[in-house]
């Protein structure tokens, strides 16, 4: 340390910079010992050189760092202004009238070296106003670079994959039309070969019933004419014959009353009826339940519930009155009559009667024995008889699932129905305009089975339970 007189003592203060590059390091220790050497371009402030210093704020080195950088400072916070004092423009500390030539990271703003040693930025992390520019410039060549890269990466997206993808849609998309071309040629010639198909044997049909109408209609006027002719002459017989020839002719009149016994009576058969097998088709079945179960929800009826009225006392509605649960002996009770309870088998019905086109779906899992389908409310309710035991008359057809076994049944007959495995859900569509009631599986849409009916009143959802549960799905 210089003891010439007019020598100071400063304080050491950190200038250094966050990344400890090479700096203004000014450091106060423990003694308090003063600032030792260093020249001004290596950022360390000495002794020897506070004249200079506390005159201008920098050394009297003849640069400019500030207009070697292109750096202009903006005016300082903090009570300290930036001011332009010099013929150069060169930004000047307003309070110690000093070069501000120090970048304070702290505050972000231009200082100079009394505000950095003895100033408002005592303590703060400070760097040359140019090696900070240099890190600007830096900062800005990543920056731009990055850009740049990012611009480059965008133009390669552009003028490669865009214009590939550009060129592949066309080439996909004919693929895709040609695929789906083929799909719907193959289906509408499978169609057109059904429909001439069908059409042929309803013609076949047709015409054997047309055959059999105008055998039947010979006949019966060959058998018309005879029968008139032999009811003419017993007639004339009865009025012109007198007692003696009457009495003598009854080898005659027997004759002629048996010629007309033999003829008969009309009756009207199957055989002149349309079989209604003629126009059976398993594609156009599968085709048309898909089209149905496909097609608008409105189809699906919602707020189907079972009737209360109707549950027998096998049975347990839940509050929601859409799952039916068959009861053990112990938990029967015996509710209030109704006649329109079922009193012996475990049925119910629901309360909506159908005449449109519907669908609704039941949850069988839990259950393996029940039974789904439709009725005609006309079904009788009491006693243990077929008439009222679903599938078992004229007015019920329902699926039914025992002793793991599917079957269809009506009046009594069962058709065993083949499955590979029992089905979580049953879906019932029923067009009754169409008379058809078809069973399907709502997850894959297959057909269990399907029935051509002339229904001649509505229909109610009608099931039986006689294990576990069965729920109305929504």
């Amino acid at each position: 340390m210089s003891s010439e007189p007019g020598s100071c003592e400063l304080l050491a203060v950190s200038l250094e910079d966050d990344d400890s590059e090479p700096g203004l390091e000014t450091r106060r220790d423990s003694s308090g010992s003063h600032l030792a050497n260093g020249g001004s371009r290596t950022g360390i402030l000495s002794a020897e050189g506070k004249d200079a210093l506390l005159a201008n704020g920098a050394p009297n080195s003849g640069t400019n760092p500030e207009a070697d950088s292109g750096f202009t400072a903006s005016p300082l916070d903090c009570g300290v202004a930036a001011t332009s004092s010099s013929s150069e423009g060169t930004a000047m500390c307003a309070v110690h009238k000093s070069e501000l030539d120090w970048f304070c990271k702290l505050d972000g703003k231009l200082v100079c070296s009394h505000c950095a040693i003895v100033g408002s930025c005592h303590g703060h992390r400070v760097t040359p106003v140019a090696r900070r520019a240099t890190d600007v410039r830096n900062q800005l060549v990543d920056v731009c670079e990055k850009i740049q890269l990012q611009a480059l990466r965008i133009e390669s997206f552009v003028n490669k994959t865009l214009i590939a993808k550009e060129r592949a849609l066309h080439g996909e998309s004919s693929r895709v039309r040609e695929r789906l071309m083929g799909q719907i040629s193959l289906v509408r010639e499978a169609l057109e070969e059904e429909e001439q198909r069908l059409l042929e044997e309803v013609q076949r049909e047709q015409d054997r019933i047309q055959q059999g109408l105008l055998t039947q209609r010979a006949h019966w006027t060959e058998a018309l004419a005879s029968l008139t002719d032999v009811r003419a002459d017993l007639v004339h017989t009865l009025t012109h014959m007198d007692d003696s020839q009457l009495a003598v002719s009854g080898q005659k009149i027997a004759e002629r009353v048996e010629e007309a016994e033999g003829v008969g009576e009309p009756r009207d058969t199957e055989q002149l009826n349309l079989d209604p097998g003629c126009s059976n088709s398993r594609l156009l079945q599968a085709l048309w339940a898909s089209t149905i179960l496909s097609g608008p929800s409105g189809l699906t009826l919602e707020g189907l519930k079972f009737d209360e009225r109707t549950i027998s006392p096998l049975l347990s509605l839940s509050e929601d009155q859409r799952t039916l649960t068959f009861l053990p002996k112990r938990a029967r009770r015996s509710p209030q009559y109704d006649p329109a309870r079922f009193d012996a088998w475990p049925n119910a019905l629901c309360s909506t009667a159908l005449s449109g086109t519907h669908c609704w779906v039941l949850e069988v899992r839990q259950s393996f024995a029940f039974k789904v389908g439709v009725c005609y409310a006309s079904m009788l309710r009491k006693g243990s008889g077929n008439e009222s035991r679903l599938g078992y008359n004229a007015h019920s057809w329902v699926l039914s699932f025992y002793d793991d076994e599917f079957s269809f049944c009506h009046t009594g007959q069962h058709l065993p129905l083949r499955m590979l495995t029992k089905p979580e859900t049953v879906g019932v569509l029923l067009d009754w305009p169409g008379q058809t009631l078809l069973f399907y599986d709502p997850e894959s849409r297959a057909v269990f089975h399907t029935v051509y009916h002339k229904f001649t009143a509505p229909l109610l959802p009608a099931c039986a339970v006689a294990d576990h549960s069965i729920t109305l799905l929504h």
